[in-house]
């Protein structure tokens, strides 16, 4: 049976819409298409949420942005504001497949999909985002570092749904990079990717790295690192060091679990390099 398609204007009305037992967010449907054709989901209501008034709208303030939950993987890529406050997460969505499938993904339901080999959610925990939830109940925020609870599973919950992600500013002086690393071809799911933030760059006291792993376990991984004192060489040994505990990857056609494991760690040991230039 064909799922009922609904376009509230308000978030009253999806919510109402979204207490159904089998109702879906629609939030660019990019994956939730191929899915439900797929027969891998099931849903009897879909919830287009583009026509509510907010979701689209990106505002910065207090060293911080706002992204509405509508605002296209695109628009972040490109937005000059995110540029500027957060260029780590601006180049990372502009990794994300390729133009036609970030013109049409929405950063809410890029991340609520929750696909372990997303790039976005790397960014997202590096730059310590909040994922802002809503549902009739009311309203609560979700750290991105603890947003991603098990395999494809998020911490939305029936009847909630994604209405923004606020992302701080990336620390002044800082530097970053996001390796992606595909195996079937450019456009793919990466076999693994990291993304790697040096704070402090400019001095050797109080150095930190932060380091966010995709495709390389059930869930996106990160971690943080002391690496004052350390140069670049040393500083790779310990980013490898941390991250190779967290890795525990999934194998499929993109690769075997120790040929990711070896990758991971590659995309690592760029990632942490490129960042310290």
């Amino acid at each position: 049976m064909n799922a009922v398609l609904h376009r509230p204007t308000t978030l009253a009305e999806a919510f109402e819409l979204l207490e159904r037992p089998d109702a879906m967010v629609l939030g660019g449907g990019t994956a939730i298409q191929i899915l439900l054709k797929q027969g891998l989901l099931a849903a009897t209501d879909l919830v287009d949420v583009a026509r509510i008034h907010g979701l689209a709208q990106i505002h910065r303030a207090d060293g911080r942005t706002r992204i509405g939950a509508m605002v296209s993987l695109r628009q972040v890529e490109t937005n000059p504001v995110i540029r500027a406050a957060a260029p780590l997460l601006a180049e990372t969505c502009g990794r994300v497949a390729n133009p036609r499938v970030r013109n049409t993904a929405s950063v809410a339901g890029n991340i609520a999909h929750g696909d372990y080999r997303l790039d976005p959610p790397t960014a997202l925990m590096i730059l310590d985002a909040t994922v802002h939830l809503a549902s009739a109940r009311g309203t609560r925020d979700v750290p991105a570092r603890e947003f991603f609870v098990g395999f494809q599973a998020t911490a939305v919950e029936q009847g909630e749904l994604i209405i923004g992600i606020t992302v701080p500013d990336q620390p002044a002086g800082s530097s970053h990079a996001y390796a992606k690393k595909s195996s079937l071809g450019e456009n793919d799911w990466p076999s693994a990717s990291a993304g790697a933030l040096l704070v402090g760059a400019g001095s050797d006291a109080g150095r930190r790295l932060r380091l966010g792993l995709g495709a390389l376990a059930p869930v996106p991984r990160f971690v943080e690192i002391d690496v004052s004192g350390l140069d670049r060489a040393a500083a790779v040994d310990a980013a490898r060091s941390a991250a190779e505990p967290l890795l525990d990857p999934i194998p499929d056609i993109r690769g075997s679990e120790s040929y990711k494991r070896r990758l991971g760690l590659v995309a690592v040991v760029d990632a942490v390099t490129e960042a310290w230039r």
